[in-house]
């Protein structure tokens, strides 16, 4: 053979071995990233070939499927009381990655999930019959937070204490998931939601930990009393007034200058919000006994999730005695999401025993046999139910006679702890206003906790308070929860 020729069909050989490896490696090794891209057109019109399965709020799908015109995708999503929901359900786009509860469980909405598949389905390589989400969601609590909150920037959360089941999640502004669900007019939604100020889209109840302020001397006083600094709530304890920081000059001072502080009992402090109080305290039992504790009850945890991942809340670390003293208010670098107050409010008024928080009860198929149950949520002792008991004493002492007045509900016992948290450099900003509090019926077995944060209102700075702001937002959840 000519030399010539022969190295031309060396090379051509080489060639085609190199298409035949380059094309093994995509269709083996490349074709699922491929398959899964965003930009990958056929993954849409297959998600939206046929209606997705719901997401169903005491017993009534808040989501459906309508037909649309022109399109290759033959089906939209659809809300119901979207805005009421919003926070819950997330939104599923033709054009965007779906959020909150639509993203979690999108697999089983659209038909995807192994679980779902019959043998038939197997047979005939078919899609399977979409499944449903049902969620614990009370819709009566939903909406009297919703209500409650108003034209308000922030968010509330409530919780069966005893179950664990997540009653309400509510973030506002709110808007409305049935704007995103269409590609053909979802952009200037999405441009307006996304370039709003007040950002919208932000769920506020899972992923924004602000400075919980005073709410979070219940968990130094949890602390000092699991502890032993205190033998009970009604000890009196060191507590200098003023309270000068650690190490500097600044003396700490409180909200109201006539309140009986000076070396004020536990549920003093609770019920007039001392800052020497509970300053004083985080100092004497040091950052480590209070990092110990507030873990317990599910700060700095990473994997919140229910099963939304939520925001980790913050305990810091590796602070001075000054920094250490202003975490027992509340302030400094300490931060949480209304769902970790709730939290904490919701361990106490259970007998100290923290109920894992979800707000999804089942998962089914398409006829309603179950895929997962999460009925039987795990539980966890954060403190001993003498300490459960003697805080929920003092929370009930701050709605009867102290800071938490607003709450108050006739027939049924509440205890509660206010917070007004400081905002901006130097506080310039208009400070946030925190309520946490459980509630026990008078004529029934039920109880529900709930924490609030108003980030912005219309509020003079002057009347910000948790009280007036937060309190009755939780008021007219608790009362929902309880009528429910």
């Amino acid at each position: 053979m000519n030399k010539t020729i022969r190295r031309a069909s060396v090379l051509t050989l080489l060639l085609v071995f190199a298409l035949l490896i380059r094309a093994t490696w995509v269709q083996f090794y490349e074709g699922e990233a491929l398959a899964d891209s965003k930009d990958n057109r056929r993954n849409a019109i297959e998600t939206y070939a046929g209606p997705l399965g719901n997401i169903v709020v005491a017993g009534r799908s808040v989501t459906g499927s309508a037909p649309t015109r022109d399109s290759d995708l033959a089906y939209k999503r659809t809300y119901d009381d979207g805005r009421l929901y919003a926070a819950v359900t997330g939104y599923a786009s033709q054009a965007y990655a779906p959020t909150q509860l639509e993203g979690i469980y999108q697999d089983v909405l659209n038909g995807t999930d192994p679980r779902l598949k019959t043998l038939m389905d197997t047979v005939t390589g078919t899609r399977a019959e979409p499944g449903n989400v049902v969620t614990t969601i009370d819709p009566d609590v939903q909406k009297a937070g919703l209500d409650a909150l108003g034209e308000t920037k922030g968010a509330a959360v409530a919780i069966d204490p005893g179950t664990g089941e997540i009653l309400s999640v509510v973030s506002t502004p709110s808007y409305d998931p049935a704007s995103l669900t269409d590609a053909n007019t979802a952009g200037e939604a999405w441009e307006k939601l996304t370039t709003d100020p007040d950002k919208p889209l932000t769920n506020r109840a899972l992923r924004q930990p602000l400075p919980p302020g005073s709410t979070f001397k219940l968990v130094v006083a949890a602390a000092a009393l699991e502890d032993g600094l205190y033998g009970s709530v009604d000890e009196k304890t060191d507590s200098p007034d003023p309270y000068t920081l650690p190490g500097t000059t600044t003396d700490l001072s409180n909200e109201n200058p006539s309140a009986p502080c000076e070396n004020a009992t536990i549920r003093t402090g609770l019920q007039y919000s001392c800052n020497n109080v509970f300053a004083k305290m985080a100092v004497d039992l040091g950052q480590d006994k209070l990092r110990a504790m507030a873990e317990k009850f599910g700060f700095n945890d990473e994997t919140q999730d229910v099963p939304v991942r939520a925001y980790a809340s913050v305990y810091p670390e590796d602070m001075d005695r000054s920094s250490t003293a202003l975490t027992g208010i509340g302030q400094f670098d300490v931060t949480a999401t209304p769902l970790q107050m709730a939290m904490v409010s919701a361990a106490l008024a259970n007998g100290g025993e923290l109920v894992s928080p979800h707000m999804v009860s089942q998962v089914t198929d398409g006829g309603g046999d179950v895929l997962e149950d999460h009925s039987d949520a795990d539980s966890e002792r954060i403190v001993s139910s003498t300490t459960a008991e003697q805080l929920q004493s003092a929370m009930r002492t701050v709605v009867d006679d102290g800071t938490g007045s607003n709450a108050q509900i006739a027939g049924a016992t509440v205890g509660g702890k206010t917070g007004t948290a400081q905002h901006g450099e130097n506080n310039s900003k208009t400070p946030y206003a925190w309520f946490t509090s459980y509630a026990k019926s008078g004529s029934s077995d039920k109880e529900v906790a709930v924490a609030v944060v108003v980030e912005q209102s219309d509020a003079a700075r002057s009347e910000v308070s948790g009280n007036g702001l937060a309190a009755p937002v939780a008021k007219a959840m608790m009362e929902a929860a309880l009528k429910s």
